[in-house]
């Protein structure tokens, strides 16, 4: 199988099955056994065509006849990522796109099929000055088409944020992610394991965020390096690693992760802790419980507790006021991680966010009582939504009176701190280049 009929495969399977992108791609890609550039090819593929989604759709009606969603999805999904190697990779001759996208359809097809494929593709090519834009558009509807995200959400979006913010969250949103690892610092330092990592002929550097963090500009699947087997590397967003940061557990703590796989924050604070103490990490399904405690064991960390449980029935299970710190990863949206799961843009509603904002309440309630006097509690979500964030961690003061902002929250939150204003920080994805978060730190007061 060609890189491009395994783009077209995973992309038939995604639109008709309602697959999630990054799973159907990793699983045809371990049972087609692609070369490296094939495989790189494949994944650009599909994660472009499925972040450009709306503006290949809106440029392809105008050369198919019968209108694209009349189409079989096979074929309407062959046009779609012979588009974007056209409009967006200039490294792949136009030709050499149109002749691999009919002899796909020939094997695939009918005669019928690849004619009309060759047709709408030269049709393309010689009017490709017509592939723009028009001007004349509302803010929204140029920004939803130029940057490829649903109409309703830039509308969200520009009401939340204004039009500059709003319209620089699409472009952010359709860059390639940074990789970045996080270093367990119970085994080796930053300064060691950047000092192997240069050694090995990696381009990697510190991460300005998080002191446990580095960014690997060169360097493969880091998944499959010896540093990460052998438990010295976890892969994780910088965003991602300042949360543990933000509990700041000290050993000795107990600490309660509420809906913790599955187990990159988990694990940070259990390493921030030297692994002495006790962190009961709990999550919902037991297949995902286990997930945690490979992570763990990878990392040679004993202090992690692994529980099975609904995260609104842990204030039954534990006595109250019973832990030092609480981590309140909570279900969200999503938006602040469209770069890496770019199908989210097109699968969530303004519908799902008022309903999973409601859920974060009932989280934040529920769990609040298990922290001591004294105490932290930080809630953090991947999303950018300010209903889910802002919203929800207001909310939550104005009706538990004994909560509070933390006085001192040291030098690097103040830093971070001072670019959002309210209770928490918000990072939008284009802040670092790293993902959309959300992140606030509450102290029980009395």
């Amino acid at each position: 199988m060609s890189a491009r009929e395994l783009a077209m495969e995973v992309l038939t399977q995604v639109e008709q099955n309602k697959a999630y992108s990054n799973l159907q791609l990793n699983s045809a890609l371990q049972r087609a056994s692609l070369s490296k550039e094939d495989t790189g090819l494949a994944t650009e593929l599909v994660y472009g065509t499925v972040s450009r989604l709306n503006t290949l759709d809106y440029f392809l009606e105008r050369f198919v006849a019968k209108g694209v969603k009349k189409l079989q999805p096979w074929v309407r999904n062959l046009l779609r990522l012979s588009l974007y190697q056209m409009m967006y990779l200039d490294r792949i001759p136009p030709h050499a796109v149109v002749n691999e996208a009919v002899n796909l359809a020939k094997h695939r097809g009918h005669q019928g099929i690849s004619g009309m494929v060759n047709g709408v593709l030269r049709n393309i090519l010689r009017n490709r000055e017509d592939l723009i834009i028009p001007e004349g558009l509302s803010t929204a509807k140029r920004i939803a088409l130029e940057h490829s995200h649903p109409q309703w959400l830039v509308n969200r979006w520009i009401s939340q944020y204004g039009e500059t913010t709003a319209e620089a969250i699409c472009r952010a949103n359709n860059e390639p992610p940074s990789v970045s690892v996080r270093v367990n610092i119970t085994m080796i330092s930053r300064e060691e394991m950047l000092a192997e990592m240069k050694e090995a002929g990696l381009d990697a550097a510190p991460s300005a965020l998080s002191p446990e963090g580095i960014l690997v500009r060169s360097g493969g699947n880091m998944a499959l390096s010896c540093w990460y087997r052998d438990g010295q590397i976890s892969v994780q967003d910088e965003s991602s690693m300042l949360v543990a940061g933000a509990v700041r557990p000290t050993p000795g703590m107990r600490v309660l992760d509420c809906c913790a796989a599955p187990g990159g924050k988990t694990a940070h604070m259990a390493e921030l802790m030297n692994d002495q103490g006790e962190i009961i990490a709990n999550d919902l399904h037991e297949h995902k419980r286990k997930l945690i405690g490979e992570q763990a064991e990878r990392l040679g960390l004993d202090s992690i507790h692994t529980v099975t449980g609904n995260a609104l029935e842990l204030a039954q299970r534990y006595p109250a006021g019973s832990f030092d710190r609480i981590l309140l990863d909570a279900p969200c949206s999503g938006l602040g991680v469209i770069r890496r799961k770019p199908d989210l843009k097109w699968t969530k509603t303004a519908e799902d966010i008022g309903e999973i904002a409601s859920l974060q309440c009932e989280l934040l309630d529920s769990v609040s009582s298990l922290l001591r006097v004294g105490g932290i509690l930080v809630y953090s979500t991947c999303t950018i939504d300010p209903e889910e964030n802002e919203g929800t961690v207001q909310h939550f003061l104005k009706t538990h009176p004994g909560f509070g902002i933390p006085e001192n929250s040291g030098e690097e939150w103040c830093k971070l701190h001072s670019t959002a204003g309210g209770a928490g920080v918000q990072i939008l994805p284009q802040d670092y280049h790293s993902d959309g978060f959300y992140i606030a730190r509450l102290q029980r007061f009395s």
